[in-house]
């Protein structure tokens, strides 16, 4: 990463690094086995035969819960509609709590979905002991609660609660929604849009945010909510075995993100990285990167690919197995590069919470080495649309203005003479450049007339090429403007000229070429241009 950082420092704002979307599933750790669920039926609650209505009336019991739970907190309880997605659903009722910055569970929705449970069945031959039953795991559908939550430390989250023993519940948190409650809790300024930072006024506190979310401010607030909103045990039976929580990591991802500066070519750089990386990253380079070798025994996926989703975005990933390196850009400025995992056994790592370090680093020694891939690819030369921008019209004001085109002779004109006194202190008159042109040229006024002159003058200053000199009627290139005029001038005059002469008309002879420096620049030129017609025409 340090690499990739250093190739584009000049044209970066900031980067940082963190953990995005984590979802956690918990189990009961006294409840998670069938002859658990005996023992606790038989020796705890004094059950012994454990029928069918009796782990009905379980559900039942926490079934009349939350929904009396809803009708006292006033939160609105729906069931979820089919096609809709859950998040964009209840995104207007998170607005209305944030406006009113209030904290705590804000909607709760009701969905069919399988999960795990347990069955109860009559042995198929008679015993001595009429309550025996025969408790099995099984997975089947049934009703699950969707809990929606602005928790004060880990932001917007949510809850799936299963409503069937043994009660698995499910935990989707956001790294981002972290930080974003950290920066605000110390006041430092941010724009943050579509699960990313465009703008901080202090990047070191947003990565020391990010790297204050630790497996024990995840566990301390997800113990929280459990306790709030979880299926519910009487203190006696708490008491009489183990009915604690433990948490394994389903899902997760972790990211860097580049934030460029608003000129840079960021979807030229995009396109070349998706381009490079369907051609030049092959198994063996997708095995280095996630640290693990390819064998015949490899089960699973081991390819790249380039999705496009809606609006037109596209998104290049590289998957080993369970995981995937992914990369996209948003924004004209974002580009990130993210590593998810949906099985964490298949990189060697443990799915417990408590390993949440060691996730970190292998996801993010994956990610180093996946940008390293990235920074020799871009480290060449690659195509920066000034022509086409400058070539795109503008506002000035309530005035629309075309662009600048290369071949426009007035503006050739125009640069070249503001290019004989440069960004000089004081500007120049208009009358002084209108003189400057026409006896430069030997035009006449009748040929080019002083308000084509100041029409030009407002097109480039639309531009950002050149400015003026306070409250004066006079102008100087800007930096921006010295550069692209001294650009289109020696592009017509020094390089576009000779080159093309030589590749259409007249080619020199070799053998009498002079003793020049810039003559064998120009015969070098010559050959590497005709030899890259050659390779894109192959």
């Amino acid at each position: 990463m340090e690499t990739f950082k250093t190739l584009f420092s000049p044209m970066l704002v900031f980067v940082y690094h963190c953990f995005d979307r984590i979802v956690i599933n918990s189990y009961v750790l006294g409840l998670s086995r069938p002859d658990q669920l005996t023992y606790f039926f038989r020796e705890v609650v004094g059950v012994s035969a454990i029928t069918k209505e009796v782990l009905r009336a379980r559900t039942d019991e926490y079934k009349r819960w939350v929904e009396a739970y809803a009708r006292n907190q006033s939160i609105p309880l729906e069931w979820a509609q089919s096609g809709v997605r859950k998040e964009d659903y209840v995104r207007p009722h998170l607005s209305r709590f944030i406006r009113k910055r209030r904290y705590g569970v804000y909607f709760m929705l009701r969905s069919m979905e399988r999960g795990p449970n347990f069955r109860s069945s009559l042995p198929k031959f008679e015993t001595s002991d009429p309550g025996y039953r025969i408790i099995a795991k099984q997975r089947s559908r049934f009703t699950h609660y969707y809990f929606y939550i602005r928790d004060e430390v880990l932001g917007p989250m949510s809850l799936r609660v299963g409503s069937f023993l043994p009660f698995q519940i499910t935990y989707y948190i956001n790294g981002h929604n972290f930080i974003e409650a950290e920066l605000a809790r110390q006041g430092v300024k941010f724009r943050k849009s579509d699960n990313a930072f465009l703008s901080v006024s202090d990047p070191s506190a947003l990565q020391q945010a990010a790297d204050r979310l630790t497996q024990d401010v995840i566990r301390k607030r997800l113990e929280y909510w459990t306790l709030v909103v979880g299926p519910k045990f009487s203190k006696s039976e708490r008491k009489a075995m183990n009915l604690s929580r433990s948490y394994a990591i389903a899902q997760i991802e972790y990211c860097a993100n580049f934030i460029f500066r608003r000129n840079f070519p960021i979807k030229k750089m995009f396109d070349r990285a998706c381009e490079m990386g369907l051609w030049r990253l092959t198994s063996d380079k997708i095995s280095v990167i996630f640290g693990t070798l390819v064998t015949k025994k490899l089960k699973g996926r081991l390819n790249t690919t380039l999705e496009r989703f809606e609006h037109g975005q596209h998104v290049f990933r590289a998957y080993w197995k369970n995981s995937f390196v992914k990369q996209y850009e948003k924004f004209s400025t974002f580009l990130r590069h993210e590593v998810c995992s949906n099985d964490l056994t298949k990189l060697g790592l443990r799915k417990s919470l408590d390993k949440l370090p060691d996730v970190q680093k292998k996801l993010s020694m994956i990610l180093d080495r996946y940008t390293n891939y990235q920074a020799n690819w871009f480290n060449v030369h690659f195509d920066f649309p000034l022509f086409e921008r400058l070539a795109k019209p503008v506002n000035l004001a309530a005035t629309r203005l075309p662009g600048i085109k290369i071949h426009d002779t007035r503006i050739l004109r125009l640069m070249e003479v503001l290019l004989h006194a440069g960004p000089t202190l004081s500007g120049w008159p208009t009358s002084q450049i209108h003189f400057a042109v026409i006896s430069t040229f030997r035009l006449t006024n009748e040929t080019y007339k002083l308000n084509q002159l100041r029409y030009d003058l407002r097109k480039m200053k639309a531009h950002g090429l050149i400015e003026r000199d306070g409250r004066r009627y006079s102008y100087r290139l800007t930096q921006k403007g010295l550069k692209v005029s001294l650009m289109f001038v020696l592009f017509h005059k020094r390089l576009c000229g000779p080159l093309a002469n030589s590749l259409f008309h007249h080619l020199p002879d070799p053998r009498l070429k002079p003793d020049s420096k810039l003559e064998r620049a120009y015969y070098k030129a010559d050959a590497s241009i005709q030899q890259l017609v050659e390779l894109l025409a192959a």
